[in-house]
């Protein structure tokens, strides 16, 4: 039986979806943990932990490389919130066309007018009007699980959507409408657009996306639109951009002591992904990920290891196995089967950047002395009979 820790409070959905093979364990000595947005940067875990599944995208909690070197794989849950984002993209187009927001804390201080209530609010609504978004142009900056949901939404609802993402896949290609039309790069995107919505991850290339330079390039006015994470935008060079009017409003999810300054800002409490539906999306997909890898090995959704899908297996044992991403390791593998008289049925071998990993499924029993074997080969940091 494996034994399942949780931290924070995980959708019951999800835990309910737990086969009588799983339970929750409160102690140390578990095989997987689930988690949402605790800090595990200084959790010592116990040796014990083969997984890790973050029921969300974001995984800056987790320390990824020093799990991928103890031969913990990590899942996140992309998609699974995808739609409670795309809701509140949307909301974020019209809270930036329109001062919506001004005019409700405005209304506010007419309560003690009374009759003279109607009157004020038609004589002082024309300081908080602001345009339509059909047929302005949007600019979708990542064309991931949100971007194309917003892209689509938006599209459908009579704006111009242009997209940029260099790297989408076959699947969000799929998806996209057809009427969406793809920008060639950044700068294309930052000329032609009335409004801008970020939907990227942050790595290097993308940290302060959003600086002196880019926003030079745009046009006089600019929306933008900032529900992915907060370091894409350099507060500093928006909040000068606000002062001067080159943006008309920045929306953002990440609320810091920079944004809340900010003239024509509006500052959200991070709400992106902040639905009981998402919650329960992400826990659905975080166990099942979570099984899947326990019970057979197979990854998806990984952000420190590789994919890897062999099914189930059907012949007499499965071997994992968990290392660098170094020449000659596959041949060393095969060569420990092959020393102990052990047929490989069917083998995959896959990479992500530093780390690879590896699945056998074998004819013949797996003593102990081949996990020996294999556990001596250098660059080998787990190794799992299934």
């Amino acid at each position: 039986m494996y034994k399942i820790k949780t931290i924070n409070e995980i959708a019951t959905e999800g835990l309910d979806l737990l086969t009588p093979n799983f339970r929750i364990d409160k102690g140390e000595e578990v095989d997987g943990i689930l988690v949402r947005s605790a800090v595990m940067h200084e959790m010592n875990l116990n040796p014990s932990v083969k997984a890790v599944a973050r029921a969300g995208v974001g995984v800056n909690n987790i320390p990824l490389e020093e799990y991928a070197q103890k031969g913990i794989v990590v899942f996140n849950t992309p998609g699974a919130n995808a739609n409670g984002v795309k809701e509140i993209v949307i909301a974020g187009l019209m809270l930036a066309s329109r001062d919506i927001v001004g005019s409700i804390d405005w209304v506010k201080t007419l309560a003690d007018q009374g009759e003279n209530i109607p009157k004020k609010v038609e004589s002082g609504k024309s300081a908080f009007t602001g345009p339509e978004i059909k047929g302005k142009t949007l600019g979708v900056v990542g064309l991931g699980a949100v971007g194309v949901l917003v892209a689509n939404a938006a599209n459908s609802l009579g704006m111009t959507v242009l997209g940029f993402d260099p790297y989408i896949s076959v699947t969000s290609a799929w998806g996209l409408s057809r009427s969406v039309k793809r920008a060639v790069s950044y700068d294309e995107l930052y000329e032609k657009c009335d409004y801008l919505t970020l939907h990227v991850p942050l790595v290097d290339a993308t940290r302060n996306l959003i600086n002196n330079a880019t926003i030079d390039k745009m046009k006089d006015g600019v929306r933008i639109l900032n529900f992915a994470r907060s370091e894409l935008v350099d507060d500093d060079a928006m909040k000068a951009a606000l002062s001067r009017k080159k943006v008309a409003r920045y929306i953002t999810d990440f609320p810091n002591a920079t944004t809340l300054t900010m003239e024509n800002c509006i500052s959200i409490p991070h709400l992106g992904a902040s639905t009981p539906e998402s919650e329960i999306n992400c826990a659905i997909m975080a166990v099942h990920q979570m099984m899947d890898y326990l019970e057979n090995g197979n990854i998806k959704n990984s952000v420190n290891y590789p994919e890897c899908d062999m099914g189930v297996c059907r012949n007499d044992a499965r071997i994992t196995i968990n290392h660098k991403n170094i020449p000659n390791m596959v041949s060393q593998i095969t060569s420990v089967m092959g020393t102990h008289n052990i047929n490989i049925a069917t083998m995959q071998n896959m990479s992500k950047k530093a780390w690879a990993y590896t699945v056998l499924d074998l004819e013949g029993e797996v003593t102990p002395e081949i996990v020996t074997s294999l556990q001596a080969i250098e660059g080998v940091v787990r190794v799992r009979v299934l």
